[in-house]
């Protein structure tokens, strides 16, 4: 019988929350076709049926990582906050504690910040995911373009500089837990750790 696009559809989920599974535990190369249809309780069939290839899985992740971020930062960026460097770090605390509650986008992150070194067939995606990962950087740029039109910021202050500061401490913040989620309480630290970062801004 025929299945539903529905049913497809939560197939293809499936296969999804799979590969994130089986591919942050022993790595894109090591893991084949076949081990994600066993985990997803599928056939290779199936798989071939909705990705015509392991990197087009890759792909699949990464925009369903990249995607959903993008869009949450935009519509956050939308509002007029009266105070952009609270409205900031309050998206960066919660955006930390999320990665802890979702064992999903932690598999994830996992695989793109761990155990991926783009080498390989993967090569061609490090130039096309250096480029989506810059627009998520300019994004958090525009919180402190707009804390120093509202004189929030110093008058020398380098909003660019600070933008980079602040990717590269969330950056260290998750590889860290990552490596060892079991002893990092992100949950508490994070927001400790995001009112260290912006109260030196403020210093």
């Amino acid at each position: 019988m025929r299945k539903t696009k529905q049913e497809a559809e939560n197939t293809k989920t499936e296969i999804l929350d799979s590969a994130t599974k089986v591919f942050a535990e022993k790595g894109y190369f090591n893991t084949s076709l076949e081990d994600v249809a066993q985990s997803a309780g599928v056939t290779r069939g199936a798989v071939y049926w909705h990705f015509k290839n392991k990197t087009e899985i890759f792909e699949a992740l990464f925009e369903r990582l990249h995607k959903p971020l993008v869009e949450m930062i935009m519509q956050d960026i939308q509002q007029d906050h009266p105070k952009p460097l609270e409205q900031i770090q309050t998206l960066c605390t919660n955006m930390l504690k999320d990665v802890e509650a979702d064992a999903q986008k932690r598999q994830t992150l996992t695989l793109f910040m761990i155990k991926c070194d783009y080498s390989g067939e993967l090569e061609p995606y490090k130039e096309i995911h250096l480029k989506q990962k810059q627009e998520k950087i300019k994004l958090f740029g525009q919180y402190f373009v707009r804390a120093k039109e509202k004189g929030q910021l110093g008058s020398h202050s380098d909003p660019e500089l600070l933008t980079m500061a602040l990717c590269c401490f969330m950056k260290g913040i998750l590889v860290e837990y990552l490596n060892d989620p079991d002893h990092f309480d992100l949950t508490l630290r994070a927001p400790q750790l995001m009112t260290l970062f912006f109260s030196k801004i403020l210093d």
